[in-house]
């Protein structure tokens, strides 16, 4: 016990960095498993899409959605979602809903706002259409 006190001792901002990794780690567990929106990877996606007709909502700018998009998606921006315009899909509030972008990041953002709007079950595609695209999931340029 003593080598790991004489070892803090010598080496504070070492522990220092562990520990406040360890506690993002942490935090981002906890946070993971109490936020309504669960993630999900592209084979839950396929899943939900053919079961239980869940509603894809691709948050992309207008030219990433035209380059490839999942099929049947919606197309409504992040800026969109954030200005709380969701007109177009308010019909699908008790359904399953995909959020997608590129990565996942933006599409983060959206499906926390599509809570705060009322949609009952949020999924967040996990590595967003570039998973879906490693996955050799279908995409199209058809809107």
């Amino acid at each position: 016990m003593q080598e790991y006190i004489d070892f803090a001792i010598r080496h504070e901002i070492l522990v220092l960095a562990w520990v406040g990794l360890a506690t993002a780690v942490v935090a981002t567990a906890v946070k993971a498993r109490f936020s309504p929106v669960k993630q999900i990877d592209h084979q839950a996606a396929v899943t939900l899409i053919n079961r239980q007709d869940a509603v894809v909502i691709d948050v992309r700018a207008q030219d990433e959605f035209a380059r490839g998009h999942i099929t049947n998606s919606h197309h409504i921006p992040l800026a969109q979602i954030e200005q709380g315009n969701t007109t177009e899909i308010d019909k699908h509030k008790e359904k399953p809903v995909i959020v997608v972008c590129e990565t996942g990041a933006r599409a983060e953002t959206a499906a926390g706002k599509l809570v705060k709007a009322g949609f009952k079950q949020v999924y967040l595609l996990r590595g967003g259409l570039t998973q879906w695209r490693a996955g050799n999931l279908p995409v199209t340029k058809k809107r």
